[in-house]
């Protein structure tokens, strides 16, 4: 059995071994593959019956010109760069990394929220250039620094990521509220869930952990931020779209959003004419909360797990059906 994997890079850089994989069949690993020379793509799948992809795309195109596929496995969670209905008229299933990175996702909202609190890699850099050395007084700050105690978070979609993130934030002493579809006892035991216009208006900081629908699309817009309370935080590592990034742009160089701290954009990578790259105080990230490598063992580990299982006839993390 032939098993290609055509944007590997990502997953590992070269920290985690790609052994486990290849010990179920003559494997190769490509570091990346073009995300829009198809017959590029084509070339690589070649004859294999299986594939492994990360954002490379899987057309109609390309799952119909490659006889021998069997099976489709994202690295990933999302699966949208796969024509998963083309896929589904020829039998071959697709499978996706359903959870992986709860811990680490969670952990990221709140490094960005506590970045925003404190400037810790500012007042470092500051420190190194000598300046806390010529102070003339005991210590200096160039920022206000935000106490999260007693302050209220907001988190909008409370499934395993955004009931980790406000398990975080109740320890460092915050009012919890939450906004979702799906009420749970899990999410419950964690905050106090509420209609959307009362997060709105009751939090200091709001964080964005729900998926990307229609209806979620942007969900933080012009209207939206208007409802909130001047001042607020806003983080989103979830989904770039669920943003219009114009709006949020307008409410941070206003001052009606204090700051905002976001590890995904629309388009990935980001476009030199995003209008939060010129906005004030806007932290953005590289779409790096799922990465640490702990994370990434445990892609590798269920995408082995998902081959394995479709081997012995019993798929699981079956995306199409």
């Amino acid at each position: 059995m032939k098993i290609v994997v055509l944007d590997g890079y990502t997953e590992n850089p070269g920290d985690l071994s790609w052994d486990a994989l290849g010990a179920l069949g003559e494997l190769t690993v490509y570091d990346r593959t073009s995300l829009t020379d198809e017959g590029e793509i084509l070339a690589r799948i070649g004859d294999a019956e299986v594939v492994y992809t990360n954002k490379t795309p899987l057309s109609r195109k390309v799952i119909g010109a490659s006889p021998n596929l069997k099976f489709i496995s994202v690295l990933a969670t999302g699966y949208n760069i796969v024509d998963t209905a083309a896929a589904k008229e020829r039998g071959i299933p697709v499978t996706n990394i359903p959870t992986y990175g709860t811990a680490a996702v969670g952990q990221f909202a709140i490094a960005m929220l506590l970045e925003i609190c404190h400037h810790v890699a500012h007042h470092s850099d500051a420190v190194h250039a000598g300046r806390w050395e010529s102070c003339p007084d005991w210590c200096f700050w160039d920022y206000p620094l935000i106490e999260l105690d007693g302050k209220t978070m907001g988190i909008i979609g409370f499934g395993r990521i955004g009931q980790q993130t406000g398990r975080i934030a109740r320890a460092l002493g915050m009012q919890v509220l939450a906004y979702d579809s799906f009420p749970s006892d899990s999410g419950r035991a964690v905050g106090e869930y509420v209609a959307l216009d009362t997060l709105l208006a009751r939090s200091d900081v709001i964080a964005l952990h729900c998926p990307l629908f229609p209806e979620t699309q942007g969900i933080i817009n012009r209207e939206t931020i208007a409802k909130m309370k001047d001042g607020v935080i806003l983080l989103n590592n979830s989904r770039g779209p669920l943003v219009v990034e114009q709006d949020l742009a307008d409410a941070l160089n206003s001052g009606k959003v204090y700051a905002a701290g976001l590890d995904v954009v629309s388009t990935e990578p980001i476009r030199g004419d995003n209008p939060l790259l010129q906005a004030k105080n806007c932290f953005i990230t590289p779409h790096i909360s799922w990465a640490p490598r702990e994370s990434r063992q445990r892609i590798m580990d269920a995408a082995v797990e998902n081959l394995k299982a479709y081997l012995a006839g019993a798929p699981v993390n079956v995306v199409n059906g």
